[in-house]
């Protein structure tokens, strides 16, 4: 199951007590479960950038403790700094990254901003897509007149702050507000040329960046600079929407780059920016040698261009995440100034728990051997999970082999998309590998719940029929997702490589095995569930599942047998 990523980048009014910006870093770092990427003190604008991830409700609680604890150390009636502001964390933003959509995160920071107010006595804004005012989507428009202008605001229905508005109060004067909103992610990247020339680069940035340049008198760069009616600039559009760029030389590498910040990577994708500003310097003689991501991005950012780069090569997207990865790194020189590893750059990746052993990252011998071994997990679940998984990685093999076989270069996106299906099964089913282990795991804590009180006793037996309940979705899981498997592996025995279809077979015998024996899984757990109508739908579907998958390995083997 994925999770729901979100990122969160509150900005501190202090910037120069490294003991206080501490303080809130290790609220923020007391939340189970949330990573702490960055922190950015600036002396001059006394001012700090925090960055951290996790999933949505450790995400949300870390942001309101830490906008306590800024709260509790900083002082807003004797904050001075050149940056806007108005509170001890003036901006809160939530940024989706997975898993979530802006809708959902949107209503998270609203009730977050909710909370802060109630809980807190800390006034807030809600800004961005998570405004309840239309005019308030700019944080300028909810920083107005900054600090010093805020007490006028309060009991102004107009002006007031969306939750906790109604009276300036001591706790406000110290606090002033916090605007909590929800933003896009805002993936700043750096793209080399083959140039020392900063004029040649701002040319190109301008060429693409959203604001574009100043439109002057005759097209010519010695024009007088046209105004409108206000006596304002005009200027001529760039071509990449939701960006802002320049040039620069940089004198670490002895060349210029393109610097952009690219606001709404759903409007430009990372990809897309890259082959515009590629196309743009070929046009002015200059070649884009690489490109340098500054911080972090979503993972969807790598893989969205990996798959962008295999299409355009007719290429299947079906293959593994490491592979596609491999791809959008070398395709836009992501390695081009110093190695580039995705582990230390995905956030994703960087969230990933090193600490935790899983099945699937064993040697198929030492899967075996634990399995072997006298301790009850990982038992026929995860080993039904994983024949599963196996029977999608060889349709997934077989839809790769017919997509690039010599003379079918016209069909190579029909047999993509089989493979593409195959590796989103082969993910699933690997991931309920060690879910089921988990499950099991999950149920023997149950049981050693203490059971001294009445109410342990419930609060036990309650933990075990939820605990058991869990344990039979899985296998269920299991089956449908290996169910599914057949859908490929008949397409591929009828359709694909003629050298591959034994492939194919072995890949409905495997699916056949893994949904039986997670069918096996699913009665033996369900037995153990007092509440029979929360099962019998699953019982019944789970049966009905397994004659499906018998009866398609028959039509997939006569299909196999007559071609061999």
């Amino acid at each position: 199951m994925e999770k729901r990523i979100v990122e969160c980048v509150p900005n501190f009014s202090e910037g120069r007590d490294m003991n206080v910006i501490k303080q809130i870093t290790d609220v923020i770092e007391g939340v189970e479960g949330i990573k702490l990427l960055d922190v950015d003190p600036g002396k001059a604008t006394n001012r700090t950038v925090v960055t951290f991830v996790g999933e949505i409700d450790a995400v949300v609680e870390a942001a309101f403790r830490c906008v306590l604890k800024a709260a509790d150390v900083i002082d807003m009636r004797k904050h001075h700094g050149e940056h806007p502001r108005m509170g001890a964390t003036d901006v809160l933003p939530l940024i989706p990254v997975s898993g979530i959509t802006m809708e959902e995160t949107a209503e998270y920071a609203r009730q977050l901003a909710k909370r802060i107010a109630l809980e807190g006595g800390i006034p807030t804004y809600c800004y961005e897509y998570a405004a309840i005012h239309p005019e308030r989507k700019k944080l300028a428009a909810c920083r107005e007149g900054e600090y010093e202008g805020l007490k006028p605001r309060f009991g102004n229905p107009d002006k007031m702050p969306d939750f906790g508005g109604e009276v300036w109060t001591k706790r406000a004067a110290q606090t002033g507000c916090t605007a909590v909103g929800a933003r896009d992610f805002l993936i700043a990247v750096n793209f080399n040329l083959n140039t020392t020339s900063t004029r040649r680069a701002n040319a190109i940035a301008f060429d693409v960046r959203e604001r574009g340049r100043v439109k002057r008198e005759g097209d010519s760069p010695a024009g007088k600079i046209m105004k409108d009616e206000h006596g304002e600039d005009i200027f001529i559009p760039g071509t990449l929407k939701s960006t802002a760029a320049i040039g620069w030389f940089i004198e670490e590498y002895g060349i210029a780059q393109v610097s952009m910040n690219i606001t709404n990577i759903s409007v430009t994708p990372l990809h897309v920016a890259f082959e515009e500003v590629v196309a743009k310097a070929a046009a002015r003689g200059v070649r884009v040698t690489g490109t340098e991501i500054v911080g972090l991005v979503p993972k969807s950012t790598l893989i969205d261009a990996g798959k962008y780069f295999l299409r355009k090569q007719q290429r299947s997207v079906g293959i593994s995440e490491k592979e596609i990865m491999k791809i959008a790194i070398k395709s836009m020189g992501l390695d081009d100034l110093k190695p580039f590893d995705a582990k230390d750059k995905v956030i994703e990746y960087m969230m990933e728990d090193d600490s935790e052993d899983k099945l699937v990252d064993m040697s198929v011998s030492d899967f075996a051997y634990e399995t072997a071994s006298e301790s009850a997990a990982p038992g026929g679940g995860s080993i039904s999970a994983y024949m599963g998984a196996l029977g999608a990685a060889l349709g997934a093999m077989v839809a790769n082999l017919s997509s690039h076989k010599a003379g079918w270069d016209a069909r190579w996106e029909e047999f993509s998309n089989y493979a593409e299906r195959g590796q989103s099964l082969l993910n699933e089913l690997l991931f309920l590998v060690d879910e089921d282990t988990r499950s099991f795991n999950k149920v023997m804590d149950a049981f050693g719940l203490p059971k001294n009180t009445e109410e342990e006793k419930s609060a036990r037996s309650k933990a075990i029929q939820e605990a058991t309940f869990y344990a039979t979705q899985i296998p269920f899981r299991v089956m449908k997702a290996s169910l599914a498997v057949f859908d490929i592996v008949e397409q591929m025995a009828k359709e694909g490589n003629p050298n591959s279809v034994s492939d194919a077979g072995v890949g409905a015998l495997a699916a056949r095995s893994a949904v039986l024996g997670a069918w096996l899984n699913v009665r033996i757990n369900a037995a153990g569930i007092k509440n029979r109508d929360l099962v019998e739908p699953i019982l019944l579907e789970s049966a009905a599942m397994a004659k499906l998958a018998q009866e398609r390995e028959e039509v997939i083997l006569e299909i196999v047998n007559s071609k061999i």
